[in-house]
């Protein structure tokens, strides 16, 4: 089971801190409330989140939703937050189609280059969906990369430019990384890098009335992710000017 730490703000509670199980999208959680009112020091507050992570890795559990705005060096050793890496590899295209579109560039003419380091599941979804929406896509990966060419050729008639020289990949608009690498040129993506900022993520009015307040979105969108309770199609990847750096 996947834990969640959320903060009551109210005072509900005789405890400062209470454990129950709750269902998002019929996913279970053992959530661990903890009171933080306005006049809780901060000290309290780090302190009874401590208690609650320790009660949750008593329970087995090793993963965490952690609330909106906390760091994850709140948590006792063992209990870990939860990774929103396969959330960001899985809109990934979508993500770089939104920094095409406020930087006005038009998908079909500008040039997107994804590197990998092995050409994982990921990569190739990312890869396929890309084909299909740009005519210029370029592909660095160690080994692998001549099939699924061929396959995307023969399948869908779209062409991949594999393994492309510096000079064709400094032209790249968007650059999506999927492990550490030099950043080429364009807008670099690094979707190995979980402190750069999520976009907004847009869902169904009847799912969103579903999600917990004050938690930490991208987090739990990712458990949600990975246990199939969201589906590709109900999440809408939205940049703010600001943020597409």
């Amino acid at each position: 089971m996947i834990g969640m730490l959320i903060w009551d703000r109210a005072g509900h509670g005789l405890r400062p801190v209470r454990m129950k199980e709750i269902s998002v999208l019929h996913v279970r959680f053992l959530c661990g409330e903890v009171t933080a009112l306005e006049r809780t020091a901060a000290v309290a507050r780090s302190h009874r989140l401590r208690t609650a992570g320790r009660r949750l890795l008593r329970q087995g559990v090793e993963r965490v939703v952690l609330p909106e705005g906390s760091a994850a060096d709140v948590l006792p050793k063992g209990l870990r937050p939860v990774s929103t890496l396969a959330l960001r590899r899985a809109i990934a295209a979508d993500w770089a189609g939104e920094l095409l579109r406020l930087r006005q560039q038009p998908p079909g003419g500008a040039r997107v280059l994804v590197t990998a380091n092995a050409l994982s599941g990921e990569v190739v979804r990312t890869v396929t969906e890309l084909a299909l929406r740009h005519r210029y896509l370029l592909l660095t990966v160690p080994f692998g990369g001549e099939e699924l060419c061929r396959r995307l050729r023969r399948e869908y008639g779209v062409s991949v430019l594999l393994n492309p020289t510096a000079e064709q990949m400094a032209e790249a608009a968007v650059q999506i990384a999927f492990d550490p690498v030099e950043a080429a040129g364009g807008s670099f993506l690094p979707l190995y890098d979980e402190q750069l900022p999520l976009p907004v993520l847009l869902l169904p009015p009847s799912i969103e009335a579903c999600l917990p307040k004050g938690v930490n979105r991208g987090q739990l969108l990712s458990v949600l992710w990975e246990h199939g309770a969201l589906r590709p199609g109900q999440v809408t990847v939205r940049l703010e000017a600001n943020r597409a750096e």
